[in-house]
This record gives structure tokens, sequence and C-alpha cells, in this order.
């Protein structure tokens, strides 16, 4: 039962890491080796995305 708990939870994290990936500014092929790697790797490749991961929307303030 409470490895079903953490693989779920590892699973909603992995999610968020993908969805965060795809909708930040990074250019399509980053968004793509992110999304590799979090999916080929889900749990030392959603940490090594939070420490390294794109961030923000892809917007620029001028």
């Amino acid at each position: 039962m409470e490895y079903g708990i953490v693989g779920l939870i590892v699973v909603i994290l992995d999610i968020y890491a993908i969805y965060k990936t795809l909708t930040s500014g990074a250019d399509t092929t980053a968004k793509l080796l992110w999304t590799l790697g979090i999916v080929i790797f889900p749990v030392v490749g959603f940490i090594v995305w939070l420490i390294a991961g794109p961030k923000g929307g892809g917007e620029v303030v001028a």
C-alpha cells in the first residue's frame, strides 16, 4: 500500500514537471530532452528538473 502511494506521488510530480516544461519558454529541443529525461528517469529526472530545469513562461519584460 505504501509503495502505491509513493508511486502515485511520483507520477503526479512528474506530470507537473512535464506540464511546466512544455509551457516554458525553452526551445523545442530543450523541451523534448527535459520531457524524455523526466519520463525515462522519473525520480532523478524530477529532482534534476527542480534544480536545473527551464524556468518561467518565456515572457520578456523590457
